[in-house]
């Protein structure tokens, strides 16, 4: 598996300096609420109904809004607690549950998940950039496509690479920064964060992150320890 730097990750010529802890730790929760407010609101909306006297002949509407729309929420909190919270004490997962957790997710994408994972077992270092770098992939084919995930052992690390491909496959410009370890200047701070997040928590490792662009193709790749 190829692991060459790609120009993305290429250093900029002006010197910003790196956002505060605190201001990173409000972004990702802002993040993660912006994603689950989505279904909850739903549920919600789904609820109002069934108590409406006047909308009962919507009642099997209401109740498939509130059906997909508690699915939802609980993959996106299942993803999330693994992604970006500490998972409880695990140092170590199982390839096969990370599947399970990124394919929820890709459930409500417009993507496919392609996934194709050969080690045994991740760190949690590895399992985090997996399940982080494939949600970048999925956003990353807003019209469809594929997002293929691969992971291979290298004697004391785990090699990752990841190709979103579709019809209108782009890297947004503050997803590029963040992966780069760039503070955030202009677009969205949702998907800057979550890059950076990425960034952070992979050099934390001693690992390396890097993302690059071509037409209908958005590629992402990582070398992070494999052994807690």
């Amino acid at each position: 598996m190829p692991m060459s730097e790609p120009a993305f990750n290429a250093p900029t010529s002006e010197a910003r300096p790196a956002p505060r802890t605190a201001e990173v730790a409000a972004y990702l929760a802002a993040r993660m609420c912006h994603d689950f407010i989505s279904p909850a609101s739903a549920i919600v909306s789904g609820l109002d109904l069934l108590e409406d006297p006047s909308a009962q002949d919507m009642r099997e509407e209401a109740m498939g809004l509130i059906s997909g729309s508690a699915r939802k929420l609980a993959d996106l909190l299942a993803f999330s607690r693994v992604a970006f919270g500490a998972s409880a004490s695990a140092e170590t997962f199982d390839p096969r549950e990370l599947a399970k957790l990124a394919q929820g997710l890709f459930g409500h994408m417009r993507a496919e998940l392609d996934w194709q994972v050969e080690s045994p077992a991740l760190a949690k270092p590895a399992a985090r950039t997996l399940l982080n770098l494939a949600q970048l992939a999925g956003a990353a084919l807003p019209t469809g496509g594929t997002a293929q995930i691969r992971a291979v052992d290298q004697e004391d690390s785990v090699a990752i690479a990841v190709e979103a491909k579709g019809p209108k496959a782009r890297l947004r410009a503050e997803v590029a920064a963040g992966l780069r370890g760039e503070p955030m200047t202009e677009g969205l701070h949702g998907h800057w964060v979550q890059a950076y997040y990425v960034h952070l928590f992979v050099r934390d490792a001693g690992g390396r992150v890097f993302a690059d662009a071509a037409e209908e193709k958005v590629t992402f790749a990582a070398t992070v320890p494999g052994r807690p």
